[in-house]
Parts: structure tokens; sequence; C-alpha cells
């Protein structure tokens, strides 16, 4: 990873504006950075996009003064416990970018940050989204907290820790504010595709959100299709040799550039539809190749 290069660099100058915020959850125990190609995507659209890794679950986290701490994961109930971790993590960051517009560093070691990076910030219109467990994160801080007006589950189970999905508070309650659920074809149950209609957990939300929904599908795709795997995995077939069976199991079969076409529209749409107000008639009216509406 050291030698991974992306367009990312520190201390980069500030476009001036004011501009909606995203806040990304990587899935259970993946780091932020494999979320790289739709992050850059929707910071190149005019979105400021915060990505959080969640400590003690991914395999380390830097801390100032060089502490690293690695994943510490409970014997047993680790599933809600990392819920109720991620939530209060995500709402933590939305806590500091708000002392961040105020006006304060909220940097532990007080490094200086770019200029007027806080002024730039719009938290009037604050979304989130995430890939399987982040996904559920989404929805789970928007149970809890009304700051984030609009959701994206990719691929996460809202169900995940409990035995009946009913009894998920998210799941129960479903949301009155916008959200896209988008599964692919083979991570639901059996095997099947991940849909509101197959499984539990996502039919209940489905049935108790009252606000803005859709059902998005890559029935060819696989659980790793929304993040960067989908772009390395073929990278490295041009160099290296790679088991068929990994590559059915994380990106599927589905062609690479018809899926990074669809997540690189759909979910900057959904973002410009219901945090900048811009309607996306057209995204909306006809699917794109490798993916399915699901009514």
């Amino acid at each position: 990873w050291v030698g991974a290069r992306s367009h990312a660099g520190l201390m980069a100058p500030v476009r001036r504006g004011r501009y909606p915020v995203v806040v990304f959850s990587p899935g259970f125990g993946v780091p932020r950075g494999l979320a790289s190609v739709i992050v850059a995507e929707l910071a190149s659209r005019g979105y400021v996009v915060v990505t959080v890794d969640h400590t003690f679950e991914t395999a380390a986290v830097e801390f100032p003064g060089g502490r690293v701490e690695l994943q510490t994961l409970p014997a047993t109930g680790y599933a809600r416990t990392a819920r109720a971790t991620r939530v209060a993590d995500v709402r933590f960051v939305l806590d500091h970018l708000t002392k961040l517009r105020n006006g304060s560093n909220p940097d532990a070691e007080q490094r200086r940050l770019p200029e007027g990076l806080g002024q730039i910030l719009d938290l009037r219109r604050i979304g989130a989204f995430g890939h399987s467990a982040g996904g559920i994160t989404a929805a789970d801080v928007m149970g809890v907290d009304r700051r984030v007006r609009a959701g994206i589950d990719l691929d996460g189970e809202l169900g995940y820790g409990y035995p009946d999905p009913a009894s998920a508070p998210t799941v129960k309650h479903g949301t009155d504010r916008p959200f896209l659920l988008f599964g692919t074809g083979g991570t639901g149950p059996n095997g099947g595709p991940l849909t509101h209609h197959t499984e539990p957990s996502w039919r209940l939300f489905w049935a108790n959100s009252t606000g803005w929904k859709r059902d998005l599908n890559l029935p060819n795709g696989r659980h790793y299709s929304f993040v960067d795997y989908q772009v390395l995995i073929p990278w490295l077939q041009r160099f290296i040799p790679v088991p068929p069976e990994l590559i059915a199991n994380t990106i599927g079969s589905a062609a690479p550039d018809a899926v990074l076409r669809a997540v690189r529209t759909y979910i900057p749409a959904f973002f410009d539809q219901h945090l900048r107000q811009r309607p996306q008639y057209g995204v909306w009216k006809h699917a794109l190749p490798e993916t399915t509406y699901i009514n």
C-alpha cells in the first residue's frame, strides 16, 4: 500500500465556496482507503468527503504521537458492539466538523490545516454512505442523528448482529429521509441477489421507510464490486495470475468498466438530488448496463 498512488495530497489548497459534506464508512474490518475511487469521484463533483476508520475493528489505526491500535475484537457479540461503536465514531466526527466549521482546530495535535477548510463545510447538507457494514452504519446514524439528510447502503445486510432482523432498531423504524439500497447478484440469501424482495432486513426497512427510496442491483457483481477491488483485480490480472475463484467471490463476472460507470453515476446522482436539490429524473428512469432497478 505504501507505493500506491491516488489523487490525494497533504495540505492541498482549498477551493473557495460552500460544499455539501458526505461521510464514508468502510466495511467491517476494512480500511477506509479501500474506497479511494468513489471518494475521489465525489470530491471531483464538489463534495467534501470525510472517511472514517473504526478503531479496534480495522487492521490498524494510527493516533497522534505514533500510537498504533490494532484490530481487537471481542470473542462474542462483536457485531452489535461494532454497530454501536461505528455510530458513535461517525457522530464524533460530525461534532468535530462542527467545531472546524466554527473556527476551531479539532486536530488532536493542533497541526496546521489547509487555510479556509472550515469555511467550505456546508453542514446543513450532510449525507452518509458506506460499503457492507458501512452501509449499515449510514442507516444506523440516520436513525439517531437528524444532521444526516440522506444515506446509501452498498450491499450491507441491515439485520447484522440480530437473530431476528425485525428487532434491529434501524430495520424496525426505517427512515423518513432519502435512502438508496444498492446490492449485488450474489450476496443475498442462499447466494442469490440482495434486494428488498429477497433479504428480510431490507424488506422490512423498505416497508418501514417513508422517504424517497430506490433499490438497485448489480446482478453480475459481488460484494467488493463497490470498492477499489473492482479496479485493482483487473489491473493485477495484467501482471500476475489471479485465481478465478477470487475473482468470482470478490467482483464477479460483471464488466469492470460498466460497474465503475454505474457507481460513478448513481452515487453522485443520489447526493446531487437530495443534498443539492438537483433532480435526476433521467438517471432513475432507465437502468445503466450491468444494473437493474428493483421495484
